[in-house]
């Protein structure tokens, strides 16, 4: 079996399984999970999880989370500049 992956959202690191099949299976059991949101014990936080684990293996959802990591961050650098 690989070695488990690791997935950085600005300070946030998270660790995802190393296998490509299974990390997709994740994934889209979360956005599922996360979909069906208003059901007990599914929440709608698992939709953005599921998301970012799905970036680790198809481009256009990376391409996403990259864009969103960089506008995060240039908003952050730009609230500490106005204190």
């Amino acid at each position: 079996m690989e070695e488990p992956s690791t997935i950085r959202f600005g300070k946030f690191t998270m660790r995802v399984p190393g296998s490509p099949g299974l990390r997709t299976a994740l994934g889209v059991a979360l956005c599922v999970g996360g979909v069906l949101g208003f059901l007990p014990v599914l929440g709608f936080w698992m939709l953005p999880l599921g998301l970012l684990v799905l970036s680790i293996d198809f481009h256009p959802i990376r391409r996403l989370r990259r864009r969103t990591e960089v506008r995060w961050g240039r908003r952050r650098k730009g609230s500490k500049k106005t204190r």
